[in-house]
């Protein structure tokens, strides 16, 4: 059956509950028995909403009401540079990339400036890879480009190096203006970069004290890119709070999205489906996959429950891209081990197609595209992959929008962050830390010298006197 939402996202789990092709589903009783449990998960969401935990959907009308002024900065900037720069990594770099690339023409830096509505191209840098970083400072002028630099803490390795590269190149290209060509996205209070940017006169956004970066895209660290490049950010948030509303006044798992996509995630990974892949099937939602990737697997990977009990929890999250993947992926996943559930992400129109000639001279057996368009071929792609799976006897859910646009995205984004905070309570983990990421933070910290890590780089250089390595 289908759970049609209120304003145009709908969730199909047919592929999740038991039918004559799928004997192995889920019954209703299974998942409406889950609604004791998920009640309670929302009482504690409730107490973490109090506390400053759940800061992904408190603060959501405060910064709708930031987004004149995040506009009006963009605007102004907009007729000044033509390459704009995120310098991030994490959810700093995944949430913008994935908001571009589903609202914004996919050759949108290839395209001329009349074709971008004369907004900058988009370069995000979220990675350290010195061939990659040198090749784009030899295509940017850095008197018309404006760098972005995200870090709540300003203690992020990846993104202070390339600031200080980037500070220094501007510095010598620009003279005393170079401040005009950064605007730093970190906390309003603390943090290295705080400070230097207070002391070097650089446009400030707030990252809120409660978000995590993977939590953050609906902030001024993911809005800020989408509104100088174009996108209708009013309308992001839009899909945002309407989603919101959605999910906390519904009430049973058959009515509350967040609580059913939960539930089902939670059912099948106690069945032993330790593998959650995200296919859409447009390409503009391909890097959405790698931000749902890095949301599923940092938040619900733990080792430790509530209790401090081992546990070695989470799914692994996997991306995937339809159609592409029917011809790399769904081999394994039709005929392979029944470890993985499967999520799509369908758009029921598409903001353009293409139809297919119609040519009798070819053979007849690829007559039947002629006349067709790529939309319905895409369309036959999907529905073929479910069936497939079906017979299969293997589970598979779709999250469908009506279009790809900022308000769609904007309720899927919101989404995606309530089921993982609901998947959360329901594994009895934080799913608002990452432990696991930090020691490797320190030991980069020790290895490069910070001061105050003498002692952990004495222990990496001890774990590392035994190598076995084939020369």
């Amino acid at each position: 059956m289908d759970n049609q939402g209120q304003l145009g996202l709908q969730i199909d789990y047919t592929g999740m509950m038991k039918g004559p092709q799928n004997p192995d589903g889920f019954r209703n009783e299974e998942l409406q028995g889950l609604q004791t449990k998920l009640d309670q998960a929302k009482a504690s969401l409730e107490i973490r909403w109090e506390a400053g935990q759940l800061d992904f959907t408190k603060i959501l009308i405060s910064i709708k009401e930031q987004v004149p002024e995040i506009i009006k900065y963009a605007d102004t900037v907009a007729t000044r540079f033509d390459n704009f720069v995120v310098l991030g990594i994490g959810g700093s770099a995944l949430g913008p990339l994935a908001v571009h690339q589903a609202l914004n023409h996919y050759y949108y830096n290839e395209l001329p400036p009349e074709k971008r509505r004369h907004r900058p191209r988009l370069y995000v840098v979220d990675n350290i890879d010195p061939v990659r970083f040198n090749e784009l400072m030899e295509i940017l002028d850095p008197k018309r480009t404006l760098f972005n630099v995200i870090s709540k803490s300003g203690n992020t390795s990846e993104t202070m190096a390339q600031f200080l590269i980037v500070r220094d190149i501007l510095r010598r290209e620009c003279g005393n203006s170079y401040p005009e060509h950064i605007v730093v996205t970190t906390d309003k209070e603390k943090g290295n970069l705080l400070p230097i940017a207070l002391e070097e006169g650089f446009h400030r956004f707030v990252i809120p004290t409660g978000i995590g970066g993977r939590f953050s895209e609906l902030t001024p660290v993911g809005l800020l890119a989408a509104a100088v490049c174009g996108i209708d950010i009013d309308q992001l948030m839009d899909g945002a709070l309407s989603m919101d509303h959605w999910i906390w006044e519904s009430k049973g798992v058959l009515a509350n999205p967040a609580q059913l996509r939960a539930g089902l995630a939670y059912l099948s990974w106690q069945k032993g489906k330790n593998i959650s892949v995200f296919m859409p099937y447009a390409d503009g939602l391909k890097t959405m996959a790698d931000w749902y990737a890095q949301l599923w697997a940092e938040s619900l990977g733990k080792r430790y429950d509530l209790q401090g009990r081992e546990v070695f929890v989470g799914q692994t999250p996997v991306k995937a891209l339809g159609v592409t993947d029917q011809h790399s992926q769904v081999q394994l996943y039709v005929e392979g081990p029944d470890d993985k559930v499967l999520s799509f992400v369908t758009v029921e129109k598409f903001k353009q197609t293409r139809i297919i000639p119609l040519d009798s001279e070819l053979p007849e057996d690829i007559h039947f595209l002629g006349g067709r368009t790529l939309e319905e071929l895409l369309f036959a792609e999907q529905k073929a992959t479910e069936y497939a799976l079906t017979l299969a006897n293997r589970q598979h859910q779709k999250i469908i929008l009506s279009s790809l646009d900022a308000y769609n995205i904007g309720q899927l984004l919101l989404l995606l962050e309530w089921e993982t905070a609901y998947m959360g309570e329901l594994l009895n983990i934080n799913a608002f830390d990452q432990p696991g990421v930090e020691e490797g933070k320190n030991g980069t910290y020790a290895l490069m010298g910070r001061k105050g890590y003498e002692k952990k780089k004495l222990e990496i250089e001890e774990s590392g006197k035994i190598r076995y390595t084939l020369k």
